[in-house]
């Protein structure tokens, strides 16, 4: 069972780097492409539980091609810039659009 599970996941794992130029699910992004966003994502999202300020529940991540877009809704405005500041400060973020609302 454990052989099966193991080369059912090389298969896998062989067909997402084969098919590297082929349209993943948002537009013209690659598979490539569309891991790195999803790691980048996760990471953000995984700096936010890590802060006290920052309401990770409340704030939404989003990224495509390295462009990061945070919505959702903040106490404060300052937590509303510390949640930017922390996106910002994922290494291999290119951009971030803060759309995060303030409601108190």
């Amino acid at each position: 069972m454990n052989i099966r599970t193991t080369l059912i996941a090389a298969m896998t794992a062989a067909a997402l780097l084969t098919a590297t130029g082929c349209a993943v699910n948002r537009g013209q992004e690659t598979a490539g492409a569309y891991i790195d966003d999803a790691a980048l994502t996760t990471r953000i999202k995984a700096r936010f539980v890590e802060n006290k300020q920052v309401d990770a529940a409340s704030i939404r991540v989003e990224t495509l091609n390295g462009t990061v877009m945070l919505s959702g809704f903040a106490k404060s405005t300052t937590e509303r810039n510390t949640a930017e500041a922390i996106a910002r400060g994922v290494n291999g973020v290119k951009s971030v659009r803060n759309e995060i609302a303030i409601r108190p």
